[in-house]
């Protein structure tokens, strides 16, 4: 165990020099709480095999689920970095939302289904919880845990944002890790909570069947947070367009060549957290010749990728107003082009 920490935090402190030399946020958040929840299981399953809680073992699912789930979003994350091929021409990005949606399965499926079914084995065949202080030692140092880690997510999640503005800054975020490891340590920390309050209600009230109504809370909760997860990586697995600044933005430079009348909208594409497509609408000036377009059309995406280095795959149609408002409503309808056009912009 103590080689795998050593291990951990070394890739941890490289995450770290590589994350200030530009790499990607979501490597040292997931590296801390694979660190902290290796502690926690262990601990957690030692606890649980000493006193027969079944709350306690619950937990121990939890924090085990949990260290899959992240193995399984560096997999992710190392895949999604590998470079276009002819067979993946856009690249490999979104292997990162598919591997996040998995663990939003496993969650349900393995953390809530193996915690209910454990809980109702045990209010069906109660045992009495032996040596429950050790749970309750176990349980602190759990918290203590699980606490730094889901406070260095948070300060790296947060950024400048509000407590009030975290849960729309989880329906925005383009980075699943991050939030997913977040929500991951929100409710372990409510499953020790609800885990204390079992073993200790089983003990007041001599019944150790309250016990087994814990383990069952800590599944419904872990539930809970697999749908949350589910719907939140289902629209970027899908397809899920890059923030509204950054549209307008792409559309502002582009419209700021010379040669340009107006770039009049874009259509994006998350493929991974830091990799965007984009296709442009541009009305270029009628008296420029085909090699004058052809120079625009390269000067163009040279300041839009030195601008915006996530816009990966780049698409530019030279279009007139008209025809791009044209196009939008064929597309998807007068109402939700005229909403698009408002959203994207009119350059």
């Amino acid at each position: 165990m103590a080689r795998t920490l050593t291990r951990a935090v070394a890739q941890l402190r490289r995450e770290l020099d590589g994350e200030a030399a530009g790499g990607g946020p979501s490597r040292p958040v997931i590296y801390a709480a694979l660190a902290g929840n290796l502690m926690v299981a262990l601990t957690k399953l030692a606890a649980a095999l000493w006193t027969g809680s079944s709350a306690m073992l619950s937990e121990c699912i939890h924090s085990a689920v949990d260290m899959g789930n992240e193995l399984l979003l560096l997999y992710g994350m190392r895949r999604a970095d590998i470079r276009p091929d002819p067979e993946h021409p856009f690249g490999y990005g979104r292997e990162l939302y598919f591997w996040s949606f998995v663990v939003a399965v496993l969650i349900f499926t393995l953390g809530a289904g193996m915690s209910i079914y454990e809980g109702v084995n045990h209010i069906l065949d109660p045992e009495p919880i032996r040596n429950v202080h050790v749970n309750y030692l176990v349980l602190l140092a759990s918290a203590l845990f699980e606490g730094a880690t889901w406070l260095f997510t948070l300060s790296r999640f947060k950024g400048r944002r509000g407590i009030a503005e975290l849960a729309g800054a989880v329906r925005e975020s383009k980075d699943p890790p991050t939030f997913i490891v977040l929500l991951e340590d929100t409710a372990a920390i409510l499953g020790i909570v609800i885990a204390f309050a079992g073993i200790w209600l089983s003990q007041v009230y001599a019944d150790p069947r309250l016990d087994g109504v814990a383990s069952i809370a800590i599944g419904c909760l872990l539930a809970c947070t697999a749908w949350v997860l589910a719907r939140e990586t289902k629209d970027l697995l899908i397809g899920e367009r890059a923030h509204q600044g950054i549209v307008d933005a792409i559309l502002q430079t582009a419209s700021g060549v010379e040669g340009v009348v107006g770039a009049h909208g874009a259509m994006t594409a998350h493929l991974a957290p830091n990799q965007i497509l984009a296709a442009l609408s541009v009305e270029f000036d009628d008296e420029l010749k085909t090699g004058d377009i052809e120079a625009l059309v390269v000067e163009m995406e040279r300041r839009i990728r030195a601008a915006h280095p996530e816009v990966m795959v780049l698409f530019i149609k030279p279009q007139s107003r008209h025809g791009f408002h044209q196009a939008l409503a064929d597309r998807y309808g007068d109402t939700v082009a005229d909403y698009t056009v408002e959203k994207h912009g009119g350059h």
